[in-house]
């Protein structure tokens, strides 16, 4: 294990393989977004800065990480979501809370308020399981976003699909406007 990666960069650039570019790594990933780890490796073996990377530094690398973005299985490594590759990857659906929350720009509001929340460039779309978090990803777009709170389990109940992203990050296929509320900060 490398002493000197900067953990934070490296999980960057395995999200941006994993997620929006692996044809750039020469990456196969399966339809669930799984790549063998040996490939991840000696793809990023390829690069000065990552080329003493071992799979101990991706270990290290999903443990020290707040955002839990991916995880490894036997011999294979994916990333939870976020991915805007063409080729959907597959989600397992799961029950979702009463609640779950989305952080958005003002300038958005009218086109949520009239179609509901679309994946827009992404396969799915995020959401969070607390208005912090949501507030948080909400402040990347907007300074002061608004916070729309979703009726997730009424809407699953109506036929709309969620699937568990980790533990803070819930994801759905789009989610209709009558199901959407904006929250009192």
């Amino acid at each position: 294990m490398s002493k000197e990666i900067n953990y934070t960069k490296l999980s960057k650039e395995v999200s941006y393989a994993l997620r929006h570019a692996p044809w750039e790594y020469e990456l196969e990933l399966d339809k669930n977004g799984w790549v063998q780890l040996d490939q991840l490796l000696q793809a990023f073996h390829q690069f000065n800065e990552w080329q003493n990377v071992e799979l101990d530094d991706l270990k290290v690398m999903i443990e020290k990480s707040e955002k839990k973005r991916h995880e490894i299985q036997g011999n294979s490594i994916r990333a939870f979501y976020g991915h805007s590759i063409p080729m959907k990857i597959v989600k397992e659906e799961a029950i979702p809370p009463e609640f779950l929350y989305h952080g958005t720009a003002h300038n958005f509001l009218s086109e949520i308020e009239k179609n509901g929340l679309s994946p827009m460039s992404r396969q799915y779309v995020h959401l969070s399981k607390d208005i912090e978090t949501a507030n948080l990803v909400g402040k990347r777009k907007d300074k002061n976003p608004i916070i729309l709170e979703i009726r997730a389990l009424e809407a699953r109940n109506d036929g709309v699909n969620f699937y568990y992203g980790n533990e803070n990050v819930w994801l759905a296929d789009m989610i209709p406007s009558i199901f959407i509320a904006i929250k009192d900060k």
